[in-house]
C-alpha cells in the first residue's frame, strides 16, 4: 500500500463537510473561526508573543486552525495521489507522515468548527455577532468535550513528531533537495505546507514544549466550559 493512501481518507473527510455546498454555513464557519482564533490569541498572548514562537504561532493559526481556503491544497493532494510513486521517491517518509498529521489536524479543526457554526445557525439569527456567552452556550449544547480533548492529544503527538523528525539535518537536506522536482510536478502547495513546519521549528528549542504549553491551557478551558464556569475562556 502507498504511504500516501491515508490522504485519500482525509480528502473524503474534508469533502464530506457541509459548508462546501452551503454559502450561509460557510460564512458562519468563517465567523466562528475568526472568534476562536481571536480567543486563542488573547488566551495564549504570553506564549505567542515570544519571539522564538512567532513562526510556530502563525503555523498554528493559519494552518492547523482554519487558515486560508483549504480547497486549493485539497485539489493538489488529490492530484498528488495519482503520482504517489513519484512523490514517495522525492519526499522523505517522515516529512510525509508529519505533513499528514498536520493536514489531519487542520481537517479535524474544520469539522469541529463546522459543528459550532451549524449550532449557531440553529440558535441565533444568521447575522448575530458572536459573543463569549453565545460561544459558551453553543459549546455546552454541542458537548464536544471528548472530541476537543482528542484534538489536543493529537496536537501533543504532532509536537513530538516535529521534534523527532523535523530537526533532522539529514531529512531537511533531503526535503530541500526535493524542491526542484516537486515544483516541476506542480506540488508547490503541499511542499510549502510541510516547509512551513520546518521553518517554524528553526527558532525554537522544542516544538513539543510550545505545544504542551498551548494544550495545557486549552484543556483547562475545555474543563471550565463543561463545568459550567460563567467565564471559561480567559
Amino acid at each position: 500500500m502507498s504511504k500516501l493512501a491515508p490522504f485519500d481518507d482525509l480528502l473524503k473527510q474534508y469533502h464530506a463537510l457541509a459548508h462546501h455546498h452551503d454559502p450561509i454555513l460557510r460564512d458562519r464557519l468563517f465567523d466562528a473561526q475568526s472568534w476562536l482564533k481571536a480567543r486563542m490569541i488573547h488566551t495564549h498572548s504570553d506564549l505567542f508573543e515570544q519571539p522564538q514562537y512567532r513562526l510556530m504561532t502563525d503555523y498554528f493559526l493559519n494552518r492547523l486552525y482554519g487558515g486560508p481556503d483549504f480547497d486549493p491544497l485539497a485539489a493538489q493532494i488529490e492530484r498528488l495521489l495519482k503520482y504517489a510513486h513519484k512523490v514517495e521517491k522525492l519526499v522523505p517518509d517522515n516529512a510525509i507522515k508529519t505533513g499528514m498529521q498536520s493536514i489531519s489536524l487542520a481537517i479535524l479543526a474544520l469539522e469541529l468548527d463546522e459543528q459550532i457554526a451549524l449550532q449557531l445557525l440553529k440558535d441565533y439569527p444568521v447575522d448575530t455577532p458572536i459573543t463569549d456567552e453565545m460561544m459558551r452556550q453553543t459549546l455546552i449544547q454541542l458537548d464536544q468535550k471528548a472530541q476537543r480533548l482528542h484534538q489536543l492529544a493529537l496536537l501533543d503527538d504532532l509536537g513530538k513528531a516535529l521534534d523527532k523528525y523535523m530537526r533532522s539535518f539529514v531529512m531537511y537536506t533531503a526535503f530541500k533537495m526535493a524542491k526542484g522536482p516537486v515544483m516541476k510536478h506542480n506540488f508547490e502547495l503541499m511542499y510549502h505546507f510541510i516547509d512551513e513546519g520546518f521553518r517554524a521549528m528553526k527558532p525554537m528549542k522544542s516544538a513539543e514544549a510550545f505545544i504542551k504549553a498551548f494544550t495545557h491551557k486549552e484543556r483547562e478551558i475545555v474543563e471550565k466550559v463543561h463545568a459550567g464556569h460563567p467565564d471559561p475562556f480567559y
